[in-house]
């Protein structure tokens, strides 16, 4: 095995950034006098592994290494990862083990066409994402909470991107930025596990990288998502602050799309705003095909 196989590489770089998170209190060991690192020394997260600190720094080092599972049962306890956590441990490693295909078949993300209808008939906010965050169909309510994607050039409708973009986002502002962005990167790294050499996954994260500190300090973190849900404001000029639950829900495929939806709960004032919202959008659509209209040639 190369010490430059992708899975070897992100291994490493997922063990080195959950070490840096864990103090020596965390695990009841004593901080001791000054110290280099603001986390564990190799040396102590070895120890609490069980394992030899020149072992545990070539998996770091991404060099050839084949751990055992007992062995990453040990570290995902000595490192306290959560479920997900460890689950991402494992399949890096797995990965690791094997020798990279010459040849790696990705074919193009297509949304169902039964997936398209159904988005058209829903009345809340929902779009479909692939699996490096594009952004693939969307429906008339998302359009009036996240504003207009069309026209804009299709390499750039990514959820990672346009977070990272103000111009797409207008006058909208989001309070809880940060933990959305660390949302959608969790599902970033978490799709980077599955295919670490995926071009499109490269070029979005080195874009990003060479473009945005913040990005970087975020990205840097290694921390995965693997099904997501949550609650977000939204700060819509037209009717003020929404806050609205959301939730992913997997496609068929694997790894395949997933629909996002955004939904208020009923009779609150952000179901209210929502459905105000969904109105003022409306009838600008109605005004904007009316003034269409008018203005194209008559037929013969």
């Amino acid at each position: 095995m190369s010490s430059l196989h992708p899975y070897a590489r992100e291994l490493g770089d997922f063990l080195r950034a959950r070490r840096g998170r864990l103090r020596p209190q965390d695990v009841g060991l004593e901080p001791g006098g000054r110290r280099k690192v603001a986390g564990l020394r190799r040396d102590e997260l070895a120890l609490l592994a069980g394992l030899s600190t020149d072992y545990y720094q070539r998996m770091e080092q991404g060099r050839e290494v084949r751990p055992s599972d007992d062995i990453l049962d040990a570290l995902a306890g000595a490192l306290c990862l959560d479920g997900e956590e460890r689950r991402h441990l494992f399949t890096l490693a797995h990965a690791a083990r094997r020798p990279m295909p010459a040849r790696v078949e990705r074919g193009p993300e297509r949304v169902p066409e039964s997936t398209r209808r159904l988005l058209q008939v829903m009345d809340t906010p929902a779009v479909v994402l692939g699996r490096h965050l594009d952004l693939l169909d969307w429906n008339s309510m998302a359009v009036a909470l996240l504003g207009e994607p069309e026209g804009y050039p299709a390499e750039r409708l990514n959820m990672l991107l346009l977070m990272f973009d103000d111009t797409f986002t207008g006058e909208r502002t989001c309070p809880d930025w940060e933990r959305q962005a660390l949302d959608y990167i969790g599902m970033m790294r978490a799709a980077v596990a599955t295919d670490p050499t995926h071009p499109r996954a490269t070029a979005i994260v080195g874009e990003l990288s060479i473009r945005s500190a913040e990005f970087r300090r975020l990205w840097g973190r290694h921390d995965v998502r693997e099904s997501v849900r949550g609650t977000k404001t939204f700060r819509v000029p037209e009717v003020g602050d929404i806050v609205l639950d959301w939730d992913t829900y997997p496609l068929p495929g694997n790894p395949g799309p997933v629909m996002l939806v955004f939904t208020a709960e009923p009779g609150t004032a952000d179901a209210d705003r929502l459905q105000l919202l969904a109105t003022l959008h409306a009838t600008r659509d109605r005004q904007a095909r009316w003034v269409a209209e008018r203005q194209s040639p008559a037929q013969p």
